[in-house]
């Protein structure tokens, strides 16, 4: 498998001379295998990460009254950053032609805690971010900074996805961001199932917050992507009284929530030229986070067999938790 990587991949893509002497110590220490584009994942902490998280874990400042949304990779986390930025922030930007995602993605937005703003040794300012803070992770719950684990007031919403089609749109999105070739389906797939993707294993990262949504669902919001395709008024109504800006009867009234879900739909996200043409500040493209943003795609691309590997570990690892996805 070839180690390159898109010609401007994001920082915490690049290589480890990027990284702090404590993040390239412990590094040297850790299981490694080579990634999807990335040249290698390593394994901390029982997951597979693209870099380890050490800045982050040990700089962090949390806020009480923080919102982190953490997704495992491919499961929809455009379109939550989308819905709970404007959802949250909605007194301070109205829906207008001027609204932020009008001329910014998503992603850009709400960015990625450990990844987007700890990097380049730097600790990142914090001081124009709006208020509550919002912050996106793909990070299992055991390697978040040690003060968000242990806050009983920080909100987590975990948005989770069906395992065949996060397998299907991870493997379209990394062979986007690679420079040279493709991965080939069967290439990816059995390290997919053996837990070696990103963040990765999938179903134990699933599993990590399914549990403490169960034990503080005060705290912890977890819900399906599948579920919020299908009920999404329901669902943005409850993420709405989970984070504490419930719809007023006049905003009811107004018909906000479903201009809300218009415009954060798929449809409209992807047609607005910041998505067509627009590049995140880390140099992505942002149109490579919009490809299809619909229930089971994989059955245009996976062979009965595979299908079937994936469901039987499923059923095995969630046996008994309660959890059906």
């Amino acid at each position: 498998m070839s180690s390159e990587i898109s010609s401007s991949p994001p920082k915490y893509l690049q290589e480890e001379e990027a990284l702090t002497q404590e993040c390239n110590a412990l590094i040297s220490t850790l299981p490694t295998r080579k990634g999807w584009w990335a040249s290698h994942l390593y394994q901390y902490q029982g997951f597979w990460y693209l870099q380890a998280l050490i800045s982050c874990r040990k700089h962090f400042q949390l806020q009480n009254c923080d919102i982190f949304l953490v997704t495992s990779p491919k499961s929809g986390t455009t379109w939550l950053k989308a819905l709970v930025f404007t959802l949250a922030y909605r007194t301070k930007y109205p829906i207008t032609k001027n609204h932020p995602l009008i001329n910014n993605n998503p992603h850009d937005l709400v960015p990625f805690l450990e990844t987007r703003l700890y990097v380049d040794n730097q600790i990142p300012d914090f001081s124009s971010f709006p208020h509550p803070r919002i912050f996106s992770t793909h990070s299992p719950h055991t390697s978040l900074p040690e003060t968000v684990q242990k806050s009983s007031n920080c909100k987590i919403v975990y948005l989770c996805r069906n395992p065949k089609d996060v397998f299907v749109s991870l493997w379209h999105f990394t062979n986007k961001l690679r420079l040279n070739g493709t991965n080939s389906m069967e290439e990816v797939f059995d390290s997919f199932c053996q837990g070696v993707s990103g963040y990765g294993p999938f179903w134990d990262h699933v599993l990590e917050y399914w549990n403490l949504s169960k034990e503080n669902p005060d705290r912890v919001l977890f819900f399906k992507f599948e579920d919020l395709k299908e009920k999404p008024g329901l669902l943005i109504r409850r993420l709405a009284e989970f984070l504490g800006c419930p719809f007023s009867a006049g905003e009811e009234e107004s018909g906000l929530v479903d201009e809300i879900l218009k415009f954060c739909s798929f449809e409209n996200l992807s047609a607005l030229e910041i998505n067509k043409n627009g590049k995140l500040s880390s140099g992505v493209e942002n149109k490579v986070f919009f490809r299809q943003g619909v229930v089971g795609d994989w059955r245009n691309y996976l062979a009965n067999e595979m299908a079937e590997k994936i469901d039987k570990i499923t059923e095995e690892k969630f046996n008994g938790s309660g959890l059906i996805i």
